[in-house]
């Protein structure tokens, strides 16, 4: 059984794959699983899974294209004002509530 990381990424964040086959590409993380310290990113690492017909649901049969999970490890977050990947920093704003930031530019993750 492995140990969960913790992660400063959340659902909703815009993220780049730093290893693996899809280096390079963007997508936004829909999921995370904590247990396999994994996530779900929109059109990254898509893989074709087969499927049976099952009438009584509703699902035609055939090959469906699908997002596979990814290492926590092989994404970072997209800072979109400097066009690259980036860290997360932690502060608190004037009114004490813990907020994020990009580490470079010390601005806020919306």
């Amino acid at each position: 059984m492995k140990n969960f990381i913790p992660t400063k990424l959340r659902s909703g964040d815009e993220v780049i794959v730093v290893a693996g086959k899809d280096i390079g590409k963007k997508g936004t993380l829909r999921e995370i699983i904590k247990s396999k310290n994994r996530a779900i990113v929109t059109g990254i690492n898509m893989v074709k899974k087969h499927t049976k017909p099952n009438p009584e649901m509703g699902v035609t049969g055939g090959v469906v294209e699908q997002e596979a999970s990814i290492a926590l490890s092989n994404l970072a977050i997209w800072n979109p004002k400097k066009k690259s990947k980036d860290k997360i920093a932690y502060s608190t704003n004037k009114d004490g509530e813990k907020i994020r930031l990009y580490r470079s530019d010390g601005a806020e993750i919306k």
